[in-house]
């Protein structure tokens, strides 16, 4: 005697349910300007206050001098800021890195870098 369709049992199935998802973490908003960092605008409006200039003119004489002193630094020249210390361009020498993530061994060729060697009156009132 065969079985019915209807009689036929089916195998179990064992269903495992998703973990429920999880939301991602918001992203991060932007972060504004470190606190402790003295931005050009506010650079700009200590310089008018201190010298009775206005916040224009203040901002074309910071543009000005950051001008002649990077123009100085690309001739080649050291740029010495009393009271602040001296900027100046090394010659930094090729060397062998090593690639992150993957270790492979890479050439780095020779270049130039911006050095700023502080004060010693600055550095001692630190």
């Amino acid at each position: 005697m065969g079985m019915t369709k209807s009689a036929k049992k089916a195998a179990p199935t064992s269903v495992e349910k998703a973990a429920p998802k999880t939301k991602a973490a918001p992203a991060q908003k932007a972060t504004p300007a470190e606190k402790n960092k003295l931005a050009k605008a506010e650079l700009t409006d200590q310089i008018a206050e201190h010298t009775n200039l206005s916040r224009k003119q203040a901002s074309e004489a910071f543009d000005a001098t950051v001008e002649v002193m990077l123009d100085a630094l690309k001739s080649g020249k050291s740029v010495g800021l009393p009271g602040l210390g001296t900027l100046s361009v090394k010659e930094t020498a090729a060397r062998t890195g090593v690639r992150p993530g993957t270790s492979e061994k890479i050439q780095i060729p020779a270049g130039k870098k911006i050095a700023f060697k502080v004060a010693a009156g600055l550095k001692d009132s630190l």
